[in-house]
């Protein structure tokens, strides 16, 4: 029995990346449809990060093109239906947990399906919502952002080395969070070194060298 292919979020054709003349990433292709996860692994210096960094909209590939939808990415198709967790989380330090996600949603829209401090509590952060995020540990300034993921209403996550600084519960949470917002129709691009086992979805794996 054939099954029916998922309608695309993401593609990319030829996409590369040169500095100084030389390559970081690529010419690669890659799709990323409803309901499934593309698995981006490889060492150090691969350009895993500088792939998620093109994709998300904050580099301009040297050559290659996206498409959001079928159509060509604009900056507001981007931001639409791409959220980018990255190394720099991008929180504001004297800011609360509850400050930054209301920060966070003002920019870029939220769900209607979930509220702030229902996500605070799926991350297991109930009873930081005052907490200024310079205060957080580097994993509960993870979790930080995994909630904001929750409130997006982005359907494409981008998740750069997702499972760093959290420790075996925080890694079972991501694979969860995952797995739920797959389930939901939405999609994930995740880079790993591949020392962490995946979620329990739909992958395909890209290699990169």
């Amino acid at each position: 029995m054939k099954f029916a292919k998922p309608p695309l979020l993401l593609t990319a054709d030829g996409l590369a990346l040169r500095r100084n003349e030389e390559p970081v990433f690529g010419p690669l292709s890659l799709e990323v449809g409803e309901g499934e996860a593309l698995l981006v692994h490889g060492g150090n210096g691969t350009g895993k990060t500088t792939l998620l960094r093109v994709l998300a909209g904050l580099l301009v590939p040297s050559a290659g093109e996206i498409r959001i939808r079928g159509s060509k990415a604009t900056r507001e198709s981007v931001a639409q239906s791409c959220a980018l967790l990255g190394h720099l989380l991008g929180h504001k330090g004297e800011l609360s947990a509850v400050e930054n996600l209301r920060f966070a949603t003002g920019l870029n829209g939220q769900r209607d399906t979930i509220g702030i401090d229902e996500a605070l509590e799926a991350v297991g952060l109930a009873g930081y919502e005052d907490s200024p995020a310079r205060q957080m540990s580097a994993g509960q300034k993870k979790r930080l952002g995994l909630a904001r993921l929750l409130l997006l209403p982005a359907p494409l996550w981008l998740l750069d080395e997702p499972y760093a600084n959290l420790d075996l519960e925080g890694i079972a949470l991501v694979n969860h969070l995952v797995e739920a917002h797959i389930a939901d129709g939405g999609a994930a691009l995740i880079t790993s070194h591949g020392a962490y086992a995946t979620p329990a979805v739909r992958s395909r794996v890209l290699e990169l060298d």
